[in-house]
């Protein structure tokens, strides 16, 4: 029986891809690619030569069982996304699912994740820490956001440029205008941006500009009585 691999690729730099990442691709008989373009680009940087072979979330329902037929005649795949660690906010969890069910060994490597960094330099608390990923577009938006007002833990999201202020502003107008929080884009690539202040200031800050790439909105909790380092 074959095995399912989950290789984080790099967010921008492309120096950030491990060596155990390059062996795998290297190694496995086909590569599963959300964009097979962009990891195409990738693939050719590296002088890697596999074939690939679409899987996103508009065909995974249809093709999971293709995938586990040839995992179940032994062959090795590889699934990799546009960027980041498959499965977060990103194509993998339903083909990962599959895989368990069907008793198809999966193994996820080590790697690079947007809200790692944008966590640690946004200067808030993380020792503890809510990831809620992409907001709703429209239908439940406000329900979500109306169910992070009392959430006293460091909370990370991923937003659109286009969506970016609009955010911000929400989130001030749930949470309080000088609630802290941090903005980070383009990490890892020539560009990267690390932006602090109050909820107020950041929508100011971005919306007198023109914003490009991926985005991480990084807010504070709500204060408790006590901070951690009174307890």
């Amino acid at each position: 029986m074959g095995k399912l691999f989950l290789v984080p690729t790099p967010i921008g730099n492309l120096e950030d891809i491990t060596y155990r990442a390059l062996t795998v691709l290297k190694e496995a008989d086909f590569i599963l690619a959300e964009d097979t373009r962009k990891s195409g680009n990738l693939l050719k940087h590296f002088n890697i030569d596999v074939k690939m072979f679409s899987h996103h979330k508009f065909n995974e329902h249809a093709t999971v069982e293709k995938v586990i037929n040839r995992l179940n005649a032994g062959e090795n795949a590889a699934l990799v996304t546009d960027a980041g660690t498959p499965a977060i906010s990103d194509p993998g969890y339903l083909v990962v699912k599959h895989c368990i069910d069907a008793g198809v060994e999966v193994e996820c490597l080590p790697g690079a994740t947007a809200f790692v960094p944008a966590l640690v330099v946004s200067g808030l608390p993380n020792e503890r820490f809510c990831f809620e990923g992409f907001l709703p577009q429209k239908k439940g938006r406000q329900k979500r956001l109306d169910g992070l007002v009392e959430e006293t833990r460091t909370m990370i999201l991923y937003e659109s440029p286009y969506r970016l202020v609009k955010t911000l502003k929400q989130l001030a107008e749930k949470m309080g205008a000088d609630r802290q929080a941090s903005v980070s884009r383009e990490i890892s690539k020539l560009h990267e941006e690390n932006k602090r202040g109050t909820l107020e200031e950041l929508a100011e800050y971005f919306g007198s500009k023109t914003v490009k790439g991926e985005i991480v909105i990084v807010v504070a909790g709500k204060k408790t009585g006590k901070s951690e380092s009174d307890k």
